[in-house]
C-alpha cells in the first residue's frame, strides 16, 4: 500500500511511514488518527530531532482528472497519490442554468433595471468559474500535503504540447526542432485531438502512423495543420494523393475529417487556460517549482515501461524524474470534488449591490450534509450501527446513507459520532498500477 503520512504532537511534518508501522504506532498508543481521508496519523509527543527528506510533489493538470504524487527522489519511491476528478462540468452546467433564468426574466414584462456591464472589469488573471474551480483543487491538495509531509519541491506539466521543448535549448537552426522530443511532442499531440484512431477508418487499438494530408510531393508541409493521425493501410493506401480525391467517394468521411481538422481541443484549451495561472500561485507558495510538457511525461513513461494512469503520468513530470520508479504496491487515492455548501447568494438593493451576507452552511448538532458519521442505535425499531454520510434535517432526525444498509431515515443526533467532516471532496481507494508479482 500506499505510505501513511504522518506528523508529530506539534503538527510538524515527518517522514511517511509505511503502513505496518502505523499500526505498531496505534496499537502501542504512540499515534492517533488525525484523518481518516486521507489517512494521517499524528503522534502523542514532538519530534523536534527528527531527520526529514525534502519530498517532491508532482502535478499532472487535466481538464476532468487531475494526476498527484508524492516523490522521493533519491530511492525513486512513490510515497502518496491520488487522482483529482474535478466538477467543471457540474459549474458550467449551474452557470448555464443561471444564464437561462436571467434571459427568462429579461422577457417578462416587468420593471427594467438599468444595464450594469458597463461598469465592470474583470480583474487581472480572472478565470471562468469552471477553470478557476480546478486551480483552487489542486492549490488546495498541495498545501495539504505541505502540511503532512515534508515537502521540499514541486514539478508541473505546464504545458501539454511544446513543440519547442528539446533536451538541448541550446540548438539553433533547423536542429532546434529535430530533438529527441519533437516527435513525441507532435504525436502525442495528434493522438489527443483524433482520439486515437485512424483519421480514415476510425480504427483504434491498432499501430497509428502521422500522414500529411496535402502530400509533401505535392508542397505540402510539416505544419501541424497539415497532419493527421492514421493506420498503415489507410496511410498506405492514400499514398501522394490529395485529401478531396482520396475521399471522393466517401462524402460523409471528408466531411468529417475537414471538420475535425478545424475543430479546437477542448480539454486542451481548458488546460491551457490554467496552466499560467496555477503555475504563478505555486510558485507563491516559496517553493522550487519544476515544469514539464506532455510530451516529456510521456517519454519518461513508455522509457520506463510503465501503464498509462493520471498518477504515473504526475510521478514521471517533469526532468527530475528518477530512472526508476517505484510504484509496484501504491494505491491511490480517487478523490472527487464536490459542492460545500458556499454558494454566495445575497440579496440586493435596486442599484444591484450587494445587501447582507450569504447564506451560511447549514448545521444541526454539530452535523453538516456530507459528513461521514457513526450512528450507534440503541433502542427503537432501527436497533443496529450505522456508518455513512448524513443528510440533515431541521428537526434533528437524519438520513444516512452507505454500504451495506443503503439508505435509512430517522436516525437521531444523538446516536451519532462523527467519524470524517465533509471537507467537500469524496475518497476512494483505487487498484495498484502493478500487482505484488510483477
Amino acid at each position: 500500500m500506499s505510505r501513511v503520512l504522518i506528523v508529530d504532537a506539534e503538527r510538524r511534518p515527518l517522514m511517511p511511514c509505511t503502513p505496518a508501522r502505523a499500526r505498531l504506532l496505534l496499537k502501542a498508543g504512540k499515534a492517533a488518527i488525525l484523518r481518516r481521508f486521507p489517512f494521517v496519523l499524528i503522534l502523542r509527543e514532538a519530534r523536534p530531532e527528527a531527520v526529514v527528506e525534502p519530498l517532491r510533489v508532482k502535478l499532472d493538470p487535466g481538464s476532468k482528472t487531475s494526476g498527484i504524487a508524492v516523490l522521493q527522489e533519491q530511492s525513486g519511491e512513490v510515497m502518496w497519490a491520488a487522482e483529482l476528478t474535478h466538477r467543471s462540468p457540474q459549474i458550467r452546467e449551474a452557470l448555464a442554468k443561471r444564464r437561462a433564468v436571467r434571459r427568462s426574466r429579461r422577457s417578462r414584462h416587468t420593471r427594467y433595471r438599468a444595464a450594469r456591464f458597463a461598469n465592470r472589469r474583470r480583474p487581472k488573471g480572472w478565470l471562468a468559474p469552471s477553470l478557476e474551480s480546478r486551480v483552487l483543487h489542486l492549490l488546495t491538495w498541495v498545501k495539504r500535503l505541505s502540511r503532512w509531509c515534508p515537502v521540499g519541491a514541486l514539478s508541473l506539466e505546464l504545458v501539454r504540447f511544446d513543440l519547442a521543448l528539446l533536451q538541448n535549448p541550446s540548438i539553433e537552426g533547423v536542429e532546434y526542432q529535430r530533438g529527441t522530443l519533437c516527435g513525441t511532442e507532435v504525436r502525442q499531440y495528434l493522438l489527443a485531438k483524433w482520439q486515437h484512431r485512424c483519421t480514415y477508418c476510425q480504427a483504434s487499438e491498432v499501430p497509428l502512423e502521422i500522414d500529411h494530408v496535402s502530400p509533401r510531393s505535392k508542397g505540402g508541409s510539416h505544419r501541424i495543420a497539415n497532419l493527421v493521425i492514421a493506420c498503415r493501410p489507410c496511410n498506405q493506401a492514400k499514398g501522394d494523393h490529395p485529401l478531396e480525391s482520396f475521399l471522393a467517394n466517401r462524402p460523409d468521411v471528408l466531411a468529417r475529417v475537414q471538420a475535425q481538422r478545424r475543430a479546437p481541443l477542448r480539454d486542451a484549451a481548458a488546460v491551457n487556460s490554467t496552466r499560467w495561472q496555477l503555475y504563478e500561485r505555486l510558485k507563491a507558495l516559496d517553493l522550487p517549482v519544476e515544469t514539464g510538457s506532455g510530451g516529456l511525461t510521456k517519454w519518461n513513461r513508455q522509457s520506463r515501461n510503465l501503464p498509462k494512469t493520471h498518477w504515473i503520468d504526475a510521478a514521471c513530470t517533469g526532468r527530475s524524474t528518477p530512472e526508476r520508479l517505484q510504484i509496484r504496491h501504491v494505491r491511490p487515492w480517487l478523490i472527487q470534488a464536490q459542492g460545500r455548501q458556499a454558494r454566495r447568494m445575497v440579496n440586493v438593493d435596486k442599484w444591484g449591490f450587494p445587501r447582507g451576507k450569504a447564506k451560511g452552511p447549514s448545521c444541526v448538532s454539530g452535523f453538516r450534509t456530507g459528513d461521514l458519521v457513526r450512528a450507534v442505535v440503541t433502542k427503537g425499531k432501527k436497533i443496529g450501527t450505522y456508518v455513512g454520510r448524513v443528510a440533515i434535517k431541521s428537526d434533528g432526525y437524519f438520513k444516512l446513507t452507505g454500504r451495506p444498509f443503503g439508505m435509512v431515515e430517522g436516525i437521531h443526533a444523538r446516536y451519532c459520532r462523527p467519524v470524517h467532516r465533509n471537507d467537500g471532496y469524496a475518497y476512494a481507494q483505487g487498484e495498484a498500477a502493478l500487482p505484488p508479482q510483477a
